[in-house]
């Protein structure tokens, strides 16, 4: 059975110097000894005093977040359970073993904390939450999966599963990936509720909400071309269709009205008609070949994992044939 030996608690900090001090000691206090922090080229004192505090500490050599996650995972992580958390005191150390608990118990590869479940007041402004509300709704709709808070940062996986994810996102947009990574791989994920403090008055964010939730809207859409290409198409395609169809009746309207005939914005009309129909075509031939994909993959994935199983008893079988007789043995 796992345990608390097992986790590797990540920190990502960046100009964390009221707070990581804080941060730190209380996963220790929780038992957490194995405590890395990821630092971003702080300006301040967070470095050293991350280090006094009994973590392990390195700067990363890139830039953002996301950059500073993957890096650690890669790189310095060297336990199979990895804990994230951020370094501003908004999460508890004492919600750990919640996120943990699914991943000891082998039911989930991927665990979100939800911070909507006990927000306490203060934690997040009435802009925050609106703009996490259409970003999880956007995810929904687009990606089939309700995970009640994408943009939690308290997060807790297997190393091998974050590892099987294809991610790219230098800041922020690393939690919006990785929800949809898990998606696209199947990864068993689960949400657990947890309490999200307020940020302290001496600790300054580093999210900028206009532009950070645009780029994560960006994100959602773009990666939907390979995890929901008829969504990705098909919006295209409809957008396009109704293009025309504007056109189209405008042309006609026109004509029957003034007598007025228009060309041009009739043969732009029949094109943008044209090629949404055939961008709809193309969404529904690329979902057909990712869902085929999907299941070839999990087919290859359970054959790996019966083939593994079955020779763990092979292996077992070999150290006891190898193993001295009590009559060989030496006293």
């Amino acid at each position: 059975m796992a345990d608390r030996d097992d986790v590797c608690v990540l920190l990502p900090a960046y100009n964390e110097a009221e707070t990581i001090e804080s941060v730190i000691g209380g996963f220790r206090d929780h038992g957490f000894e194995n405590v890395l922090v990821v630092d971003g080229g702080s300006t301040d004192d967070t470095y050293d005093l991350a280090e006094r505090a009994g973590a392990r500490v390195f700067e990363q050599t890139g830039e953002g977040k996301g950059q500073a996650i993957r890096e650690a995972v890669e790189r310095y992580v060297d336990a199979p359970f990895v804990l994230m958390a951020d370094a501003d005191e908004t999460y508890r150390a004492s919600d750990a073993d919640r996120m943990l608990e699914p991943l000891f118990e082998g039911r989930a590869e991927h665990v979100i904390g939800d911070r909507f479940a006990d927000m306490k007041p203060g934690a997040m402004t009435r802009l925050n939450r609106v703009g996490n509300r259409v970003i999880n709704g956007a995810f929904s709709f687009i990606h089939g999966h309700d995970y009640a808070d994408i943009l939690s940062g308290y997060r807790a996986f297997t190393r091998e599963s974050f590892l099987r994810l294809a991610l790219s996102a230098e800041g922020f947009g690393i939690e919006t990936e990785m929800a949809v990574e898990c998606v696209k791989h199947g990864v068993r994920t689960v949400v657990v509720p947890i309490t999200y403090e307020p940020r302290p008055d001496e600790s300054e964010t580093n999210l900028r909400p206009v532009r950070d939730g645009g780029l994560i809207l960006v994100t959602l859409y773009r990666m939907a071309k390979t995890n929901n290409p008829l969504f990705y198409f098909g919006s295209v395609g409809f957008g396009t269709i109704a293009m025309g169809v504007t056109l189209g009746v405008y042309v006609l309207y026109d004509w029957f009205a003034n007598s007025i005939s228009h060309d041009v914005i009739a043969t732009v009309g029949g094109i943008a008609i044209v090629l949404g129909i055939q961008l709809l075509m193309f969404g529904v031939l690329s979902d057909m070949i990712v869902t085929v994909n999907r299941e070839q993959t999990q087919q290859l994935e359970n054959i790996a994992s019966r083939l593994n199983d079955q020779q763990r008893p092979t292996s077992d079988a070999v150290e006891e044939a190898d193993a001295p007789s009590p009559e060989n043995r030496q006293d």
